[in-house]
């Protein structure tokens, strides 16, 4: 099962939090605040990453304050500057620029960590694919395995793709738990285009045949469960993807490429280390 949301008008309102929509265990929400502005927030069953997407904010977790978070203009300019939050824990959130936008990504958790930022030097960046192949992407780990021991089953990223090129390809999926051969993790895609103008098409497919495809714009939020799902952006169009995964048993990800296709896998650069990261 599959759904896009198109909630960007949607002030300070989740877009996804369990109940209702495909996944059960994820949250998201987008926060947008202006200068002096404020909100108060306490997520009981989830542990969440904050990221700024553009501004800066002041965040204080409990008794922890963390200020001066962010800085850049938006998620084209620079590395994302983040703090996890543990699960039930009060959070209050504040602009301190003109404007800001805050991601906020959580997983069901039940165990109790303590929070801390992750600075944009501490991102993790693989780069997949080739030029020429269509098929170059960046992924930033924000919250990988720099937060192993720290966090539960939640994994952050942001992936940026070249425009006119594939990503989440080869085709591969991870809804069950199967040893070592692929894990079940929801998967959460919100979509940004440079220039805003631009599009791609998000596709979902099963081993029944059973295919979709869907145009993804600027501020396009997917929800997938199960099944296959490359996507790709129109010539002319950069592509990002704000990404959050969830595990049902465990936090790292194993990904399980479909089978006619792994021969791929070979003559595609980073395919290796991007798995690698994951795990």
């Amino acid at each position: 099962m599959a759904t896009v949301l198109r909630s960007m008008d949607n002030k300070n309102k989740p877009l996804c939090i369990g109940d209702g929509n495909p996944l059960k265990r994820t949250y998201f929400n987008l926060v947008r605040l202006t200068k002096g502005e404020s909100l108060s927030t306490r997520l009981d069953r989830f542990e969440s990453v904050y990221v700024v997407m553009g501004g800066t904010a002041s965040l204080k977790v409990g008794d922890r304050s963390f200020d001066q978070v962010g800085g850049r203009d938006s998620v084209w300019s620079g590395m994302a500057d983040s703090v996890y939050v543990p699960v039930g824990q009060e959070t209050l959130l504040r602009c301190e620029s003109e404007t800001v936008e805050v991601a906020v990504a959580g997983a069901e958790c039940v165990e109790t960590f303590e929070p801390f930022r992750i600075l944009p030097s501490e991102v993790e960046i693989v780069e997949v694919g080739a030029r020429e192949l269509h098929c170059r992407r960046r992924i930033c780990h924000i919250l990988g395995r720099n937060a192993e021991g720290r966090a539960g089953r939640l994994l952050v990223s942001e992936l940026y793709c070249d425009p006119g090129s594939w990503s989440g390809y080869p085709p591969h999926k991870h809804d069950t738990d199967n040893g070592e051969e692929e894990t079940d993790s929801e998967e959460l895609y919100h979509y940004r285009f440079k220039p805003e103008n631009g599009f791609g098409v998000q596709v979902r497919f099963l081993d029944n045949g059973e295919s979709s495809c869907w145009m993804t714009k600027n501020g396009d939020t997917f929800l997938l469960d199960t099944g296959y799902h490359p996507t790709v952006t129109s010539p002319g169009h950069e592509e990002y993807i704000f990404t959050v995964l969830v595990g049902a048993g465990r936090r790292s990800l194993i990904q399980n490429f479909k089978q006619e296709y792994r021969y791929l896998m070979d003559s595609i650069p980073g395919i290796a280390n991007m798995r690698e990261r994951f795990k």
